[in-house]
């Protein structure tokens, strides 16, 4: 009987394209629990696949700035959240 062998998952090995990234992020609103947290986790996952600093910059942050507002604790302003995405080159759209 041979072993298996497993390797953990790792999101942004898949987000290769911005269509990729704007899907992820879609799918993640939408299964958001409502306190957002899936929503910091993919900008952090699409935020990891590019370059953190020139990200950090064009949002008008610093680069501890950026990793502290996508951390697991992180807490975002609404205004950052708005930033970030404009500097990934997105928009947030709300539909009914």
């Amino acid at each position: 009987m041979t072993k298996e062998k497993f390797t953990q998952w790792e999101v942004t090995e898949h987000l290769r394209t911005g269509k990729d990234a704007r899907l992820y992020l879609e799918a993640c609103a939408e299964e958001d629990p409502g306190d957002g947290s899936l929503i910091r986790a993919a900008l952090r996952d699409i935020a990891r696949t590019g370059n953190m600093s020139l990200l950090a910059r064009e949002a008008g942050l610093s680069r501890e700035g950026l990793y502290k507002a996508l951390s697991k604790d992180g807490n975002p302003t609404f205004a950052t959240v708005m930033r970030i995405t404009r500097a990934l080159g997105m928009q947030l759209r709300l539909t009914a």
